[in-house]
């Protein structure tokens, strides 16, 4: 295995770009490691664009439902802000609130799953009078534009080269996201999104039409948690902008990402096992699919 080289960021919100020779033969496979931001989390950029709005329509409070991602990410935002900040969590899910906490949010629980954490965080912004941060409430044009962050970063760092994008895929949020990005740029990208197989309505809805699957029916661990939704609350946008890519579904099984997280701490970089999604669902097709060009896999969190 080579030793790993970056593409230095150009600002201080840009994260490393690494080329990870020697993953798949002949083929440039290009790490963009998002977990580098204060709070591990690739969806810290939206938080930040959720906080702007927060600070600029004069609110003191943003309320958010997470798994732990995203509570993590508000957390922190609010915190650089000075912004109070609400996180509402599945009771036995995560790492219990403690980072987000950390940061000053206050944590509340709820029993049940992500989706019933998001739909608390709901009826707590509007008992409050606090800005409702989630991903399906008002802000979800600025978490959008946030999202797209990283595709304008990998556009300018590639100069517009052809690539493939294979992203881990939860709510869909940030495919929508980049789709949107990527039309704007008029880059022709195919968006690949790999997700927990059986646990993700986007994963076995694929190629559509999209349906909710048994909130009973999903089963959670604690590698594939972030990936686990019952209901995807931008999932059938995000099956949309798939097929209109060119891309594709896949699914990884919780062996899958392991084994891709172990082959990822020879880069350099530390992404949880569901972040490193990306590369276990790259891995797999190409045993089966020719694979060529530039394969870029994001790391969302650590």
């Amino acid at each position: 295995m080579l030793p790993p080289t970056s593409v230095a960021p150009t600002d201080p919100y840009l994260t490393p770009l690494i080329v990870a020779d020697g993953l798949l033969p002949d083929v440039r496979v290009l790490l963009k490691d998002e977990t580098r931001y204060a709070s591990g989390s690739h969806k810290e950029p939206a938080a930040r664009a959720v906080v702007a709005r927060a600070v600029a329509e004069g609110h003191e409070r943003i309320v958010v439902g997470s798994c732990g991602s995203y509570g993590r990410a508000m957390a922190t935002a609010c915190a650089a802000a000075g912004l109070r900040c609400t996180v509402v969590l599945p009771a036995e899910w995560s790492d219990g609130g403690a980072v987000a906490a950390t940061a000053g949010a206050d944590i509340r629980y709820v029993q049940g799953g992500y989706e019933d954490a998001v739909e608390e965080s709901h009826r707590v912004a509007r008992a409050e009078g606090a800005l409702d941060g989630n991903v399906d409430g008002p802000c979800k044009e600025a978490i959008f534009e946030g999202h797209g962050h990283v595709v304008w970063s990998l556009h300018d760092e590639l100069g517009g080269a052809a690539a493939t994008l294979w992203v881990p895929v939860g709510n869909g949020t940030t495919i929508v996201a980049a789709h949107r990005q990527l039309r704007a740029l008029g880059w022709p990208v195919a968006l690949h999104a790999v997700g927990s197989p059986g646990n993700n309505p986007i994963v076995t809805s694929w190629p559509g039409p999209y349906r909710t699957l048994p909130s009973h029916a999903v089963v959670t661990t604690e590698h594939n948690e972030p990936l686990v939704n019952w209901h995807a609350l931008h999932g059938p946008d995000a099956l949309t902008a798939i097929t209109d890519s060119g891309g594709a579904v896949h699914a990884a099984t919780d062996d899958e990402l392991l084994a891709a997280q172990a082959l990822l701490t020879g880069y350099g970089v530390q992404p949880t096992a569901a972040a490193s999604a990306g590369l276990a669902g790259l891995l797999a097709h190409a045993r089966t699919t020719p694979v060529s060009g530039n394969q870029i896999v994001v790391l969302t969190g650590r």
